[in-house]
């Protein structure tokens, strides 16, 4: 019976590994969805404080948010719009800049060819090795496309305020299904308290280094030293991509500007530091302390979330794992995946538990 159990267990994960996988924008949606509802959820209750209906405080708020985002688009719009009519002035600048090194390795092909060619007259078959996967399909993965990616961005505010409409129907249901072996209220305050400290945390760290990015780029003359503080700053707290595109950015800002190495070098290596700082040592402290997750289950979590969704699941590798362990701890049974997680593990759990002295064997009552 046990072996069955375990079976049926082994198959249910792999049938929601399976479903994650091929489903992935609509597991994406309904979980930014649920993720901004308990974000917003305090702003909507103070609202309805001031005698105003939960109907009408969810609208004004995911109106609100709609409009917030629809206008750092459009002004991100325009910044790309210039990029793109000034990108071949950058591209000549660039191969101007890269030309000598360029003809060396030139010359150092054309050796290894005349050497080839010299050692083996013969003609050889060639082998078409198949491409890598593009860097454009690794950023869309798990939206589908594109187009699938603007079909959930316009999705996810109409879930998000119907989420916000049905909260207590859904924590009704919640706990009529799971309420006799989860305590769900606990769950929740847990849940919400981590998915506010994640973001509170990521804000205190990307206004630090957004800081110290305007500041640098102001020291070394980069204009505009605000715009492109605060982008290199915000795209540093990205996960393994965040680095090459906070770098990427400001030193092409630097192309027209900049005519030596040294302002470059000094860009480099700030974002680089940034990154190091605050991927070793604010996020560990602000972030991973308030989740209680460990290094290196944070680490398996950006390479399985990443795998799985691309770079949203890198975007959401943390506060996803950190649901994992929240599971872990509701559940008994579970413990030991929770203390993997955890930063500091309980070790009354893994006490042994003293061995039971042998009973003396009772003679039979001749009676």
């Amino acid at each position: 019976m046990r072996r069955g159990v375990r079976a049926l267990v082994g198959i249910l994960i792999l049938l929601t590994l399976a479903f994650c996988f091929f489903a992935s924008s609509i597991c994406i949606t309904v979980i930014l969805a649920a993720f901004l509802a308990i974000l917003v959820d305090p702003a909507v209750r103070a609202l309805e404080r001031l005698w105003i209906p939960r109907f009408i405080a969810a609208g004004l708020i995911v109106l609100t948010g709609v409009l917030a985002c629809g206008f750092v688009i459009y002004e991100s719009y325009g910044k790309l719009t210039d990029f793109s009519d000034e990108f071949p002035e950058y591209v000549s600048r660039i191969g101007d800049a890269i030309s000598p090194i360029s003809r060396k390795i030139e010359r150092v092909q054309d050796s290894a060819g005349k050497l080839q060619h010299e050692a083996s007259p013969k003609k050889v078959p060639e082998v078409r090795v198949q491409q890598s996967t593009s860097w454009a399909s690794y950023l869309v993965r798990g939206v589908g496309s594109v187009w699938g990616a603007v079909i959930i961005a316009g999705v996810v505010p109409f879930l998000m305020f119907f989420m916000l409409l049905a909260r207590d129907k859904i924590f009704f249901c919640l706990k009529a299904m799971y309420g006799q072996r989860v305590d769900l209220d606990r769950f929740a305050d847990r849940l919400t308290g981590m998915v506010r400290s994640y973001v509170a945390g990521n804000l205190v760290i990307g206004v630090i280094l957004s800081a110290i990015s305007t500041l640098v780029f102001w020291r070394v003359g980069l204009t505009p030293a605000v715009t492109l503080g605060l982008i290199s700053g915000a795209l540093n707290l990205i996960p393994f991509l965040g680095i090459m595109l906070a770098l990427v950015i400001p030193l092409m800002a630097g192309v027209f500007q900049f005519h030596s190495a040294g302002p470059f070098i000094i860009i480099g290596v700030t974002v680089v530091a940034l990154h190091l700082v605050s991927a070793n040592f604010l996020i560990p402290h602000f972030v991973g302390s308030r989740l209680d997750l460990g290094p290196v289950a944070a680490t398996i979590g950006f390479l399985f979330w990443g795998w799985l969704w691309g770079v949203p699941g890198l975007l959401l590798a943390v506060p996803l794992t950190a649901f994992v362990k929240l599971l872990a701890d509701a559940n008994p049974s579970l413990s030991h995946l929770s203390n993997l997680l955890a930063r500091e593990p309980q070790r009354l759990l893994f006490r042994r538990k003293p061995r039971a002295k042998p009973q003396p064997a009772v003679s039979p009552n001749p009676l």
